[in-house]
């Protein structure tokens, strides 16, 4: 990273741990980090500053380059709080564009864990210990032992990218959050580190139980986490996978550095709230979209689908803002007609989307009626895009 995105990283590192103590009056022990190829391009690495800090380690960097040559471990003295064991959960493009970063996260992770400190300090390296203990009573030899309980970077197989979750959630084809949860697991579980990659579901089983924290970060405000099907995707399917295997879901935060002098740290809820009051539901924002014709509509439905799976991975949408989408995209009659014009497969998908809401139990505190509309919707859109009012026989 460069020594800006350090500083960022470090500030961001700091905001969320006194976060996390405020909110649980503990510090936390173990959190689980997306890190995406492009934003760390545009950043200069942000993110991965922000996952050393948390283990208290700081680059060197190079007198006349500034390029990162090697890192030091800060102790616990000067950061002043508890290490935090971190799990990177890597995209196919970071993976392909930094092994760089893979070397040197794996390399430091490696150093904590050999550090003689407390448990209370030093979780990773407890852990780790404790891991290695288990495996090498199944069997594994030492060496063997010691690799897999150093495993923290995880990521799609060598030439695989995303996290498995859109298909399912675009064919409807899940039965219950298990069926995403595994998705997840299994689109995840390759581990990085100096070696070359090997499939490693149980090691990433293991680092999912532990987490307390996902945590997802954005670098600028050019969009939102509403935008595109990458953010429920790392973020949500990381939530869901955890919540699978322990039951509970984990405390999701969400990161923003848009001003770098000052990052912010939110609940992923309050992140979820403040997109839906500022965009999704704003009338601005909705007129704004109506001059794009067939685009402006598809843009909608987009809306409501990433709203959708960002609550069935994350349970993070509130009811209200399911009645309010149905409200200001589908009962409107001016966008109803503006949809249903330019782009009727995107009014049909859009209701149908919401009654699928309310049949998994998303969308809860409804009112009859209110479902009613939405059937009637999605069958005239149906007809429309069938020909039926086209007059084609």
């Amino acid at each position: 990273p460069t020594e800006t995105a350090w500083d960022v990283g470090r500030k961001a590192a700091e905001v969320l741990v006194e976060r996390y103590t405020q909110e649980n009056g503990e510090y936390p022990k173990t959190l689980g980090i997306s890190v995406w190829g492009t934003s760390t391009m545009r950043t200069g690495g942000d993110d991965i500053s922000e996952a050393l800090a948390l283990l208290g380690v700081r680059p060197i960097w190079d007198g006349s380059s500034r390029r990162v040559v090697d890192f030091e471990i800060l102790p616990v003295s000067v950061l002043q709080r508890p290490r935090v064991d971190v799990t990177l959960r890597i995209s196919g493009f970071f993976r392909d564009s930094f092994p760089n970063l893979i070397d040197l996260f794996h390399n430091a992770v490696v150093a904590v864990a050999s550090l003689d400190e407390s448990p209370s300090d030093n979780p990773l390296a407890a852990q780790v210990k404790q891991e290695t203990d288990d495996w090498l009573q199944v069997g594994l030899s030492q060496s063997q032992a010691q690799m897999r309980s150093h495993y923290r970077i995880f990521g799609s197989k060598p030439g695989a990218y995303g996290a498995g979750l859109q298909g399912l959630i675009e064919s409807q084809n899940w039965q219950d959050e298990q069926d995403l949860a595994r998705a997840y697991i299994n689109w995840s579980s390759y581990a990085y580190s100096s070696s070359s990659p090997k499939g490693a579901p149980e090691a990433f089983e293991q680092r999912l139980k532990q987490m307390q924290i996902v945590l997802h970060n954005q670098d600028n405000r050019e969009h939102d986490l509403l935008d595109s099907d990458d953010y429920y995707q790392f973020q949500g399917g990381l939530t869901v996978a955890v919540r699978g295997l322990t039951g509970k879901n984990p405390q999701t935060y969400f990161g923003d550095n848009s001003i770098p002098e000052k990052p912010k740290v939110r609940q992923l809820k309050e992140e979820i709230a403040r997109v839906y009051r500022s965009r999704v539901v704003n009338p601005k924002w909705i007129e704004g979209v109506m001059r794009h014709g067939y685009k402006g509509a598809f843009e909608m439905a987009a809306t409501v689908d990433y709203l959708f799976a960002y609550d069935a991975t994350a349970n993070c949408v509130a009811d209200h803002m399911y009645q309010g989408v149905a409200q200001g995209y589908l009962f409107d009659p001016d966008v109803q007609e503006f949809v249903q014009q330019k782009n009727p497969w995107a009014l049909r998908d859009m209701a149908e989307r919401l009654l699928e809401a309310n049949q998994r139990g998303l969308w809860q505190s409804v009112a009859p009626e209110t479902l009613e509309k939405l059937r009637a919707i999605a069958l005239q859109a149906e007809a429309v895009i069938e020909g039926e009012n086209f007059g084609i026989v």
